[in-house]
């Protein structure tokens, strides 16, 4: 339930940051250090695989797990496809935003785009995380493999692979920038973390965080990335921050996870972790409601979320980007994304009382 409410609230960040020009992403967790929703979306999802994966390998064997995977990395690439024909239709409706959006390159050259589209090698804007998902999710029996043999043996292969992207530049060829923006060679290590710290890791996971240093050290580092970030943002902050750490620093590479984000995200987990009580026997109040079930729903929310962003760009391009609009598109769409979510589960839990078709 934690888990859910945490990812939902990381969709409702990323619908108001996909909005180009909004006030409202001072709301937001990019504009207070290296990490994002991003890094959420991504942990989060490999340690609930874990727990889903990992008990259906004790109940069904290796069959069901691989079958499993199969079917849920389809059903992120059907997803992601059907996705973007939406937002192209949109785009076109719209009559312009081609270079904002990406899409220029389908409307000049279609059928090369198509054939890129396919094989995951080409996303517009705000899209580009799904591919991502779609190679973690069918990867995910070996890394399950790996974790049930050698927990520790999976985590050194995790980070041999994380550090050649840090210094040989290993990625996967997309259409047309050369490389996929969330490459899934830096990303996988935010999985297979989330994934260890669900399964055989749990226990000396707890036992890092509750050491003495752990909170000291992670709570330095958040503020210390606070503060960077601030003076790249807030002119009256600049002095804090000397120009040859500035220069280390950045730029801080979204596409390979930049150690930065990495160890910021890795730290506002053991802040949490150590702070944030689990749920209790009291029942979820209602927008805690709310975000659990945007987070159950996370895929479906995602993808709408994704193009109310676009809508409410354009909403604000030509009629109104003044604060009152501003708030208003953030508000209805998080309204939107709530009420789809709750569709959907009501929608699911009618499925599960139906007899089955065949």
């Amino acid at each position: 339930m934690r888990l859910d409410a945490c990812r939902g609230l990381a969709l409702w960040f990323v619908f108001i940051d996909h909005i180009p020009g909004n006030v409202f992403d001072w709301l937001t967790i990019r504009n207070y250090g290296f990490s994002d929703a991003s890094e959420v979306f991504v942990f989060v999802s490999g340690y609930t695989c874990m727990v889903s994966y990992g008990s259906t390998l004790r109940s069904r064997g290796w069959p069901t797990v691989i079958a499993s995977s199969l079917r849920r990395s389809f059903e992120i690439y059907v997803a992601f496809l059907l996705l973007v024909i939406i937002y192209l239709t949109l785009v076109w409706q719209s009559g312009s935003y081609l270079d904002e959006t990406n899409t220029r390159h389908f409307f000049d050259d279609p059928g090369t785009v198509l054939i890129r589209l396919l094989a995951l090698q080409y996303a517009p804007v705000n899209t580009d995380i799904l591919p991502t998902f779609v190679i973690l999710h069918l990867t995910f029996p070996l890394v399950l493999w790996l974790i049930a043999r050698n927990a520790a043996i999976a985590l050194a292969a995790s980070f041999m692979l994380y550090l050649m992207v840090q210094l040989y530049n290993w990625h996967m060829p997309a259409w047309p920038t050369g490389e996929l923006y969330f490459n899934p060679f830096a990303w996988q290590i935010l999985f297979v973390v989330g994934a260890c710290s669900a399964g055989p890791c749990a226990p000396q996971f707890a036992g890092f965080v509750r050491h003495r240093a752990a909170i000291p050290l992670a709570a330095a580092y958040v503020l210390f990335s606070l503060i960077v970030v601030l003076s790249w943002r807030v002119d009256a902050f600049k002095w804090l921050i000397p120009q040859m750490i500035e220069d280390w620093l950045y730029p801080i590479y979204k596409s390979h996870l930049d150690p930065a984000r990495l160890i910021h995200f890795l730290a506002i987990v053991v802040l949490l972790t150590r702070f944030v009580p689990p749920a209790g026997h009291r029942p979820p109040g209602l927008w805690t409601k709310a975000l659990i079930r945007c987070g159950e729903n996370s895929l479906s929310v995602f993808c709408f979320s994704v193009l109310a962003s676009f809508i409410a760009f354009v909403i604000l391009d030509r009629i109104s980007d003044g604060l009152p609009m501003q708030a208003a598109v953030s508000a209805f769409g998080i309204a939107f994304m709530i009420t789809i979510a709750n569709l959907l589960t009501w929608e699911a839990k009618l499925d599960r009382r139906g007899s089955p078709l065949f």
